[in-house]
């Protein structure tokens, strides 16, 4: 249930009906004397038609209609609205799962896309995990989600391979050397123009079919896709091969990109190469900056790329949404992209285009996240070093645990730590990475939470409890059960927050506020040492926090644990 929607709905109705312009701005209350939510859009709304805000406070409560849900209403202050929820109406709303958002959509969601014929480093773990905690969401809420992996599989890094390989007669099946491969021939291709020139001829030969290029090409992307799928499985993230639609995959279409640019009359030659010019785009000298779609010797470019993509997802799988995940480096890029796509009239269906860019993992000094050598963090290096570190946490905190468990264990630590470190950042801020704050049991981690909800299932194991047989609702009645009941039933309003803004640290953080107000019910009110009605409600709710836990962190991409 969307209990802060439903109260937005019932105040911003209120306004309407006495003229007024504004929104509800409903929050949880700071303290408990203020009830259990307080809006404060009465000012903004008084203010705007040049009124006493206590005045209009007090025609907004009359012509409020919250019989059902609110048990008290007040004014105060100089206009704000105190709501106390009836307690029948806050027992169910904490009592159920993910409420389905209507009307539902059609999201396509791009995100990972790495570069192939190379290993995956740290530089791709935010686009993957935060992409798939948003795809997770808009499926829990019954929207279709088409994931789309936009692999680099296209381009000048190969035609560097291609021509490489061919004059050095090397070859390999071996990820590992075709990154050395490819390391070698980039530096041929920066310090060599003949080799330059040939490099993007293939590139040109490739997109053109060449069957001999084509195949190795095919056998670089296999090998490539394969290690992907090894990194997506140990993270735990929904991607599957199925998901892969790369830019190769939009090779035929784009001849038809340039002609209907043609059409359109946005083409411009510039120096041999096929440009769209927008006035919107300058640079600080105040010259248009240029949106090229096509090279002088005939190759396409990214942007080419993009528009054809723009075009395949709101026509073909008629997404009425689409968001990618890319590093903000490449706004600018997008905002491009986008203003050619809505001119030139690619984008089908009405489809919402939203670019949703990530900042940098940095190190300890500041700077983007390299090794002690100054080299890229290979991916599958930081997760095995991830599960090293909390299986030995595991073994420290219980020496007597079987090797084969506090692995296991310290997978789903380890693996859940470095994703929630990552996820409850603000995904636009660039943040720092730290072994120590990330795997401790203490603050906003993910340990900390994986342990309040096993702290929560031994409850019912030293009760020997029928969790089962437990009622589906529990009428809160004593001010720390209340506060409980009041932090679960805001799950369903945090996840609306984060399938829009595309923001998973707003879930991180409604996560982290629900265990500590779970500490704060258990220590208040005795669970196991209570009897009759008031041990079967603190179960209830106790199941409840439990279930909100762990749903909420499987939405985030990290699983629970039945032991720490």
């Amino acid at each position: 249930m969307l209990v802060k929607a439903l109260l937005s709905e019932r105040i911003e109705a209120a306004f309407a009906r006495l003229g007024l312009d504004g929104q509800a701005l409903v929050q949880n209350a700071a303290r408990p004397e203020f009830g259990d939510y307080q809006a404060n859009g009465v000012m903004a709304a008084a203010k705007r038609a040049g009124r006493n805000p206590r005045e209009v406070a007090a025609e907004v409560l009359d012509a409020l209609d919250l019989d059902g849900v609110a048990s008290n209403v007040e004014i105060a202050g100089p206009g704000f609205l105190n709501i106390t929820v009836d307690p029948t109406f806050l027992a169910d709303a904490s009592a159920g799962a993910v409420d389905p958002s209507l009307p539902r959509q059609t999201v396509v969601v791009d995100y990972s896309a790495p570069n192939l014929a190379k290993e995956m480093h740290v530089g791709h773990l935010r686009s993957t995990i935060i992409g798939d905690c948003l795809v997770r969401v808009l499926e829990a809420q019954g929207h279709h989600v088409i994931r789309q992996n936009h692999v680099g599989d296209w381009g000048t890094q190969f035609g560097m391979l291609l021509t490489y390989l061919d004059e050095t007669g090397d070859d390999s099946d071996d990820l590992a050397d075709l990154e050395n491969f490819y390391r070698a021939a980039k530096q041929r291709f920066d310090a060599d123009d003949d080799f330059k020139t040939r490099s993007r001829e293939a590139v040109v030969g490739l997109q053109g079919g060449d069957p001999d290029a084509f195949a190795t090409w095919q056998r670089f992307i296999d090998i490539s896709m394969s290690h992907c799928q090894d990194i997506y499985d140990r993270l735990g993230v929904t991607l599957k091969t199925e998901h892969i639609y790369g830019e190769s995959a939009y090779n035929d279409a784009l001849p038809g990109i340039i002609s209907q640019l043609d059409e359109a009359g946005l083409l411009e030659e510039s120096e041999g190469a096929q440009c769209v010019f927008l006035d919107e785009f300058k640079s600080k000298k105040g010259d248009v900056l240029p949106v090229i779609v096509q090279k002088s010797d005939g190759g396409y470019l990214y942007t080419t790329t993009d528009l054809a993509a723009i075009q395949y997802r709101t026509g073909k799988l008629k997404a009425d949404r689409v968001v990618i995940f890319t590093d903000a480096r490449q706004t600018l890029h997008f905002k491009q992209v986008f203003a050619v796509a809505e001119r030139a009239g690619f984008i089908a269906n009405d489809a919402h285009l939203e670019h949703m860019p990530f900042g940098a993992m940095l190190g300890p000094d500041g700077k983007p996240f390299k090794t002690r050598e100054g080299g890229v963090v290979k991916l599958a290096e930081l997760l095995e070093e991830a599960q090293e570190r909390a299986t030995a946490l595991v073994k420290e905190k219980n020496p007597e645990i079987d090797a084969t468990l506090a692995a296991e264990l310290g997978g789903r630590i380890g693996i859940g730590a470095i994703k929630y470190a990552d996820l409850s950042k603000n995904r636009t801020s660039d943040y720092v990475f730290d072994w120590e704050q990330m795997i401790s049991f203490d603050g906003n981690t993910a340990p900390y939470l994986q342990y309040a909800y096993t702290r929560i299932q031994s409850v019912f194991t030293r009760g020997e409890v029928d969790v089962a047989a437990l009622p589906d609702h529990a009428i809160a009645v004593d001010e720390a059960e209340r506060k409980l009941a009041v932090a679960i039933a805001g799950f369903n309003d945090t996840l609306v927050a984060v399938a829009a803004e595309g923001q998973p640290h707003l879930l991180c953080g409604y996560l982290f506020d629900l265990a500590q107000t779970f500490s704060h019910f258990y220590e208040a009110c005795p669970i196991l040492a209570s009897e009759g009605e008031v041990r079967t409600r603190r179960l209830v709710l106790a199941r409840q926090a439990g279930d909100t836990l762990q749903e909420g962190l499987g939405l985030l991409g990290i699983e629970v644990v039945a032991r720490m």
